[in-house]
């Protein structure tokens, strides 16, 4: 497609801004604590309902450079920084300052450390739990090139929600992501349910790449076969004239039949729509585990307060 032959976007992906105090008020805290946010990095069409009406936020850890560099992403690509330790405190302040009830930790593929980050994860679970144990908090990792010891390094903090992406159908994964394969993130989604049963898992797809009806449906059978309880569909949208070209504009009522089909088959909960993403009402999502620690944590801060 050519520049000329550009796709329009339709009616229903124009997004309202909303500039409000909040939205301001959380750009500021961002940079004060110099944090990374995946709605900025990876342009996220829901920043402004988020920031300026919900009061959410997914932060971005482990720097803001990937060593990955999926034809999908807009976050930048290279060679990464060191770590920064004190980074789990400062996202932990920033989540107590903005006095979240659910927050999204994800990051930048990180394939130079041995671990692909898991322990930084752990630790900002942990600081999380230490300043506001009234938060749930999700998680959101790379692959981590399928080592599973430093999937259990994660898993030992507890997260309350883990998602993993698949991105896409199982025929177009070579071509829209790099270095990761659709049966490892699979893989990956099972194993998080072998070390905690309980704990609800994610995942989430892209569409408008040129996928079929057929290899969506597909798709969603195979994260039920690997026990996935969640699952959101939204549509890709092309950041840059770098990235790849969007095939088609998916109509919200095919989003609406994809997510009538998808609790049909047995997801527990399912967000489908044009401009749906991975932690798109993420708060909505939370199990009753979480639920019942978040309101235990909640009466011991009432009693200690009286």
């Amino acid at each position: 497609m050519s520049a000329e032959e550009y796709m329009r976007k339709p009616e229903w992906l124009k997004i309202k801004l909303n500039t409000n105090k909040n939205y301001t008020g959380l750009k500021k805290l961002m940079r004060e604590n110099r944090l990374h946010t995946v709605c900025e990095e990876a342009r996220c069409p829901n920043i402004h309902e988020c920031w300026g009406t919900r009061k959410t936020a997914t932060f971005m850890i482990l720097g803001d450079i990937c060593t990955r560099g999926c034809r999908f992403c807009a976050v930048k690509t290279g060679k990464p920084t060191e770590l920064d330790w004190q980074e789990p405190e400062r996202v932990a302040r920033s989540v107590e300052i903005m006095g979240l009830r659910h927050c999204v930790i994800t990051a930048v593929a990180r394939d130079d450390l041995a671990d692909g980050g898991a322990a930084v994860f752990a630790e900002t679970i942990r600081a999380i739990r230490r300043r506001v144990p009234t938060c749930t908090v999700e998680v959101l990792p790379s692959d981590m090139k399928g080592d599973y010891d430093s999937l259990k390094t994660l898993m030992d903090a507890e997260p309350d929600i883990f998602n993993h992406n698949i991105e896409t159908v199982r025929r177009l994964t070579k071509r829209v992501r790099a270095r990761a394969t659709y049966d490892r993130s699979l893989e990956l989604l099972r194993r998080v349910k072998e070390l905690s049963p309980n704990t609800p898992t994610k995942s989430s797809m892209m569409l408008g790449l040129g996928e079929t009806k057929e290899e969506v449906l597909e798709a969603m059978d195979d994260l039920l076969a690997n026990q996935v309880d969640i699952l959101t569909l939204g549509q890709y949208l092309q950041p840059t004239k770098k990235h790849l070209k969007v095939e088609r504009y998916v109509h919200p009522d095919e989003f609406a039949e994809f997510k009538e089909i998808a609790l049909k088959k047995g997801f527990k909960h399912c967000e489908a729509g044009p401009l749906v993403r991975s932690s798109y009402h993420a708060d909505e999502q939370v199990n009753e585990a979480a639920l019942r620690r978040r309101l235990m944590a909640e009466w011991k801060k009432l009693d200690e307060a009286k």
